[in-house]
């Protein structure tokens, strides 16, 4: 992804408020499950961590992108933004 596409999904994601929370118990076989069933769906997906939760958010963002197969767009405080490029039919359009 280059720096006009990331740029292109932060725009979007702006207004997107958070789908999923990360919590204390950080991240679990059914939020990833979640989240990729969320992003099968919106292609763009925020998840906000919480302050009661002990891990780093970067290597919360990075196992999250790992886990379901999704690229990192941004950190922006504790909100992740992540993004998955569908097989066929996107919604969202990336500029070239």
């Amino acid at each position: 992804m280059n720096s006009k596409q990331r740029a292109h999904l932060k725009s979007l994601a702006h207004n997107i408020t958070p789908t999923f929370q990360v919590g204390k118990n950080a991240v679990t076989p059914e939020l990833v499950i979640g989240i990729s069933e969320a992003l099968a769906v919106r292609e763009l997906v925020k998840v906000s961590v919480l302050n009661n939760c002990d891990q780093e958010i970067s290597s919360i963002a990075q196992m999250l992108a790992e886990r379901t197969k999704s690229q990192l767009v941004q950190i922006i405080g504790k909100k992740i933004i992540l993004y998955k490029e569908p097989k066929k039919n996107p919604k969202i359009t990336l500029p070239n």
